[in-house]
């Protein structure tokens, strides 16, 4: 089964709310899509496209090779259908799968129950026509097969990204409820931001917003940061191919920017951790970091991007301190961000009630499981305050 040059559906997925923003790179890399849903894409290709939609794409969570469709009633067809795909021309008997799988079928009760049928027929096939059992197990850092179940139709895939591109791995030390990186990359896109002009990130956090901003601003794509791929562990796989696109984005990715980027924090330790994930990512020399109220944060004076991503109050106790900071985040925008575009990132509606001014747009996102939005105000010279502010 030469994978590697077959072309066939390649589904890439994303989390709730970012299909947008991943249809836009998607897109820019030249790739034709064949489908949208709400969390995901699918275009066309081989094994060796998802190379470089792997090292390329921000927003993305997997990047998922079809190798076939097919009805399932009950585990039994499932294993029957599974035990016909050529799966030792695939995985290495000598080397380690592991199953992940999306299920929604009445007979299954637990998701652990369908990946141990296709655990099942991978290794009785593998074992079938070399005699050897490949070893299997849930690390996700070697080939990995996905299955996707829904009532009686059955796809079965190779997850050609192994772990999750969502996480752009530079990101040592977490900080304080991180963003995701996936997610704060779909926030920065959805402001339009020009990668040109000021980006400003008060309470900046574990610095993610702002080191994606950089990131953005030099080209420097997550692939960069990256040496292991479930394509890797697929037979057929020819490392040249990975290299060449690597090589590319090294190429392609600039040491400096125009884009003037401030990130502060009142925390000592969240601007010690973010200048520590700065530097991991190579743009440390980029940002502006420094520790101070986020009222005190230096604005350029050309016009850019100001975003913040507040606590939303989801803890007994903080929700009437959080008021009075809302209020001062409106405050802040409308004396000190004059000609900005200015974001919000919020989980609680009626905190952003306090902030005092109209919002022009309202982003939906969601951040894990939690139901957000990201509201736009146009900083105009004397911005109207209003107190009503509705989600």
């Amino acid at each position: 089964m030469q994978v590697f040059h077959t072309k066939s559906r390649i589904v890439i997925t994303c989390n709730k709310r970012l299909s947008t923003y991943l249809q836009e790179e998607v897109e820019a890399l030249g790739y034709k899509i064949t489908r949208s849903f709400s969390t995901g894409v699918e275009v066309e290709g081989t094994l060796n496209d998802c190379i470089p939609l792997n090292l390329n794409l921000r927003c993305a969570s997997q990047v998922l090779y079809h190798l076939k469709s097919f009805e399932a009633e009950n585990p039994a067809r499932l294993y029957k259908e599974l035990l016909d795909i050529d799966w030792e021309s695939l995985i290495d008997f000598t080397g380690y799968f592991s199953v992940t799988s999306n299920v929604d079928n009445e007979t299954i009760t637990t998701p652990l129950f369908a990946n141990l049928k296709v655990k099942d027929a991978i290794v009785d096939r593998i074992k079938e026509k070399k005699g050897i059992r490949p070893n299997s197990g849930s690390d996700g850092n070697k080939a990995v097969i996905h299955l996707y179940w829904k009532d009686t139709k059955a796809d079965i895939f190779i997850d050609s990204s192994g772990e999750t591109l969502a996480k752009h791995g530079y990101r040592k030390i977490p900080g304080k409820a991180p963003m995701l990186e996936a997610l704060a990359c779909g926030a920065i896109m959805a402001t339009r931001w020009d990668r040109k002009s000021p980006f400003v990130v008060p309470m900046c956090g574990s610095g993610t917003l702002a080191i994606e901003a950089a990131l953005l601003a030099t080209d420097k794509a997550p692939g960069l940061f990256r040496m292991n791929y479930g394509f890797m562990h697929i037979m057929g796989y020819d490392e040249e191919v990975f290299f060449a696109e690597r090589r590319k984005l090294k190429e392609q990715s600039k040491k400096e920017t125009e884009a003037k980027i401030v990130a502060t924090d009142i925390s000592e330790d969240a601007v010690d951790v973010s200048i520590r994930n700065a530097r991991t990512a190579g743009v440390d020399h980029l940002i502006e970091f420094s520790v101070c109220d986020f009222a005190d944060t230096p604005v350029p004076e050309q016009a850019g991007v100001v975003i913040f991503n507040p606590e939303y109050g989801e803890r007994l106790g903080v929700h009437t301190k959080l008021e009075a900071t809302y209020k001062r985040m409106g405050d802040f925008m409308k004396s000190k961000c004059e000609g900005y575009r200015g974001y919000i990132f919020t989980g609680n509606p009626d905190l952003a009630k306090k902030i005092g001014l109209r919002a022009s747009q309202r982003i939906e996102f969601y951040n894990g499981k939690l139901d957000c939005r990201m509201l736009e105000y146009e900083l105009y010279q004397g911005s109207k305050r209003e107190p009503k502010e509705v989600i």
